[in-house]
C-alpha cells in the first residue's frame, strides 16, 4: 500500500495532509525518511514524527449529523466541538467543515481516504444548502453567482442556484467548492446578510428529517454509492 493511502487508512490524517507530512520530512518507515512513492509492507514500522501508526482496525463508521448552529467542526479538545457533541463510541472525524454560525448536514467518519476523497477541491463533488437572506432575492443576483464571482482573494467556480419555491428570501445552491465561508461572501458582495444557512447535501447523502443535533448511521446503499462516486471502490 502507497505510504499516503496507508496513513490516510489510520484515520490520523487525509491523504492529502499526509503528503505534505512526507514532504517535510516528518513520516518515516523504518527509521529512514519517506519518499512520496514508497510502498508499506507488512512488517514495516511507520511513525509520524515518535509515534508509530498502525491500520485502524475498527469497523468502519459513516454517519449523517444534523449540526446545530454554534457546533464546532473541530476535533480538537475546545468547548462546543463536534466530537464530544456527536458524542458516538468509534474515534470519527469530521468530512469538511461548517462554519460555527452554519447548520445541517455533515458527515463524520474514521475512513481517512474518503475524507480526503471528499474534501479535496480537485474532486469538485457536490453540496447543497438552503440559504435565507435579510431582504428578497434578486434574479440578477442569482444569475451572476452562478458565473462565478470575485472575492478578495479569488474567484469562486460556476455554480447553481435557484430561488426557493413559494418563498421570497430562500434560495438554494450547489457548490462544487469549499471556498471559507464563501456562501456568506458571495451574498455580502450583494449586500445581503445571511439569516440561515442550512446544508441539506452531500454527494447522495441527503439531510432529509433528521433532527437537529440528531446523528444516523448511512445505509449499506448510500455507503456503497459514496465509495464508488468518490472512486475507493469500483
Amino acid at each position: 500500500m502507497k505510504i499516503d493511502k496507508f496513513i490516510a487508512s489510520t484515520g490520523i490524517m487525509s491523504r492529502r495532509k499526509a503528503i505534505e507530512a512526507i514532504r517535510q520530512k516528518r513520516i518515516t518507515i523504518n527509521n529512514k525518511p519517506a519518499k512520496p512513492n514508497a510502498e508499506v509492507k507488512q512488517g514495516d514500522v511507520v511513525k509520524v514524527g515518535a509515534e508509530e501508526i498502525k491500520l485502524n482496525k475498527e469497523a468502519a463508521v459513516y454517519i449523517a449529523y444534523n449540526k446545530p448552529k454554534g457546533i464546532i467542526c473541530t476535533s480538537e479538545k475546545i468547548e462546543g466541538n463536534i466530537i464530544d457533541a456527536v458524542n458516538h463510541p468509534a474515534s470519527i472525524y469530521p468530512v469538511g467543515r461548517l462554519d460555527k454560525d452554519s447548520e445541517g448536514l455533515i458527515l463524520l467518519t474514521n475512513n481517512g481516504e474518503l475524507n480526503n476523497r471528499i474534501t479535496h477541491p480537485d474532486f469538485e463533488h457536490e453540496k447543497e444548502y438552503v440559504v435565507t437572506l435579510n431582504l428578497p432575492v434578486r434574479k440578477k443576483f442569482l444569475d451572476e453567482i452562478q458565473q462565478g464571482v470575485e472575492l478578495n482573494d479569488s474567484k469562486t467556480m460556476p455554480c447553481i442556484a435557484w430561488p426557493e419555491p413559494g418563498t421570497k428570501r430562500v434560495f438554494r445552491i450547489v457548490l462544487k467548492q469549499g471556498l471559507n465561508r464563501q456562501i456568506r461572501r458571495m451574498c455580502n458582495m450583494y449586500r445581503y446578510q445571511v439569516v440561515k444557512l442550512q446544508r441539506v447535501r452531500v454527494m447522495n447523502i441527503e439531510l432529509g428529517k433528521l433532527n437537529s443535533g440528531a446523528w444516523r448511521n448511512l445505509d449499506e446503499n448510500e455507503i456503497n454509492e459514496l465509495l464508488i462516486k468518490t472512486n475507493i471502490i469500483n
